[in-house]
């Protein structure tokens, strides 16, 4: 499965983006797919997942992002509502096929990933 991440640039804090990630590969449907975030000077983080159609997500974004995905179109969203300052990351898709629940939030077991994508959010 190969992965391409679109629709990150910068937006005032309140507003909204939606990110994409199209796969291309068979069998994208029975994947764990989600996204993780690598703000200025930090470490790569948890954003969000969903496998076998339950979402998770990193409680500072619980009620402000959605995760979904179309897999008649190969194809993953991150809707970002309400955004902060502290959003501004790189963010990343990602999908692994051998993903266990207790590891959803690690990105090393992660097999696939995106290019990435910057998402500026200002005050």
């Amino acid at each position: 499965v190969q992965l391409q991440a679109s629709g990150g640039g910068l937006v005032q804090a309140g507003g909204s983006l939606r990110l994409s990630c199209a796969a291309t590969g068979r069998a994208f449907s029975s994947y764990t797919v989600g996204w993780f975030r690598q703000p200025p000077g930090k470490e790569r983080e948890f954003v969000a997942a969903i496998r076998r159609s339950i979402s998770y997500y990193e409680d500072s974004v619980k009620g402000r992002f959605t995760i979904s995905r179309d897999n008649a179109k190969n194809t993953m969203y991150l809707q970002m509502n309400s955004l902060k300052p502290e959003d501004t990351a790189v963010y990343y898709c990602a999908a692994s096929s051998t993903l266990i629940l207790s590891s959803l939030r690690n990105s090393d077991q992660y097999a696939h990933w995106g290019q990435g994508t910057q998402v500026t959010v200002s005050s």
